[in-house]
């Protein structure tokens, strides 16, 4: 799908001295766009393979597999006299933090704020073409950021993530502020930047979430926590995602039909030749081994203390209730942990409230009263 704007030329900084270069170009801006590109469709443990940023007047594609020292850009991320402006900032935050220790102040969502002023198609993509008629070649989202060297079209589509941000963002700080939700969007944008990052930990029992739905016995089950186990490994050795190796489909197919040598194992529906040829001595390894092994227990349930999932559950209805009323979605109303926040803690009045993450000045004024009646209510 052709592109009806060329874009100008973007620079490409693969050094540490260029990135100084750069640092010290931007200092005095007051907002950059910002984007970030992973390979986690293609490695077990993901990482950030491209930066990009734009000023209102320059585009820059960063490059931090190449750059020796990518630390001096965690200093402007933080410099609150600039506005960040990112589209879908959470797993960007996210991957920024998790890679490079980066805290990102200062933050403009635009996907946030589309949602807020009402749109209901608010992915970039439609962005892009409802305010500024540009088509996104969507082919290159499944693109293997980790390659090198890019291909020039990769590096065009990257591009484009933060080309439009700052008009983007323009239009529609220009409908908050029609709106009047200024403030309120300050407080959606600060739940955004209340994101936990966790380490990312396999899930033993995780394979209970494969083969319930879809009401494997117990045997079978069995056969399948050992395929499951068996994939995590071979994904961790190869440096690949584990559907990559064996999808959950595959997981079940095999769980199921239990072949039990090559030419049965050939024709289960889902298993690759290179599998086949790397691995097909250890899947039927696996499968003689979960047909010989006690089928497994499943493992206790971490519910929270009945009365908080209650008073939770009432919270929650109120949420949606005020998002009915405000025809918005209600993760905009209020986050969901800031819920289990205030189930927890039960605030009897405004300054209890104000001691709670995600209740600014904006949403004790406006949404106060009436919780601190539901809170009331469930005391």
């Amino acid at each position: 799908m052709a592109l009806k704007i060329k874009l100008p030329p973007v620079t490409y900084i693969d050094t540490s001295d260029l990135l100084r270069h750069m640092l010290a170009e931007i200092a005095d801006a007051d907002q950059i766009a910002i984007d970030t590109e992973s390979n986690s469709m293609y490695a077990y443990y993901g990482r950030v393979c491209l930066i990009q940023l734009s000023t209102r007047h320059q585009d820059y594609i960063i490059d931090p597999l190449a750059i020796e020292d990518i630390q001096p850009l965690g200093k402007l991320l933080v410099d609150e006299k600039i506005e960040k402006i990112f589209h879908a900032a959470e797993y960007d935050l996210i991957c920024l933090k998790r890679d490079f220790d980066f805290d990102v102040h200062n933050l403009f969502d635009t996907m946030a704020a589309a949602r807020l002023v009402g749109e209901k198609k608010f992915g970039l993509g439609d962005m892009l073409h409802k305010y500024f008629d540009v088509e996104v070649d969507k082919s290159h989202q499944r693109d293997d950021w980790g390659k090198r060297p890019l291909a020039k079209d990769s590096l065009i589509y990257a591009q484009m993530d933060t080309h439009y941000l700052h008009q983007l963002r323009d239009k529609l700080l220009a409908k908050l502020e029609q709106m009047g939700r200024i403030a309120e969007a300050q407080e959606v944008f600060a739940d955004v930047l209340r994101i936990e990052v966790r380490e990312r930990e396999f899930d033993e029992h995780g394979f209970w979430k494969i083969g319930a739905p879809n009401r494997l016995n117990r045997r079978q089950m069995a056969v399948l926590k050992e395929l499951y186990l068996l994939r995590e490994k071979i994904a961790e050795d190869e440096n690949i995602p584990p559907f990559k190796v064996l999808n959950n489909k595959a997981l079940v197919n095999l769980a199921r039909k239990q072949p039990r040598n090559y030419r049965s194992l050939k024709q289960t529906r889902g298993i690759g030749r290179r599998v086949l040829n790397y691995y097909g001595d250890d899947i039927l390894e696996a499968l003689h081994l979960g047909r010989e092994s006690e089928p497994p227990q499943k493992p206790p349930r971490d519910d929270p203390d009945p009365i908080i999932a209650e008073r939770y559950i009432a919270l929650h209805a109120w949420r949606k209730d005020v998002a009915r009323q405000r025809n918005l979605d209600s993760s905009l109303i209020v986050a969901k942990q800031t819920l289990w926040d205030l189930a927890h803690h039960m605030p009897s009045n405004e300054q209890d409230l104000a001691q709670i993450d995600g209740f600014g000045t904006w949403r004790i004024k406006n949404y106060a009263d009436e919780l601190l009646k539901v809170i009331t209510k469930l005391r």
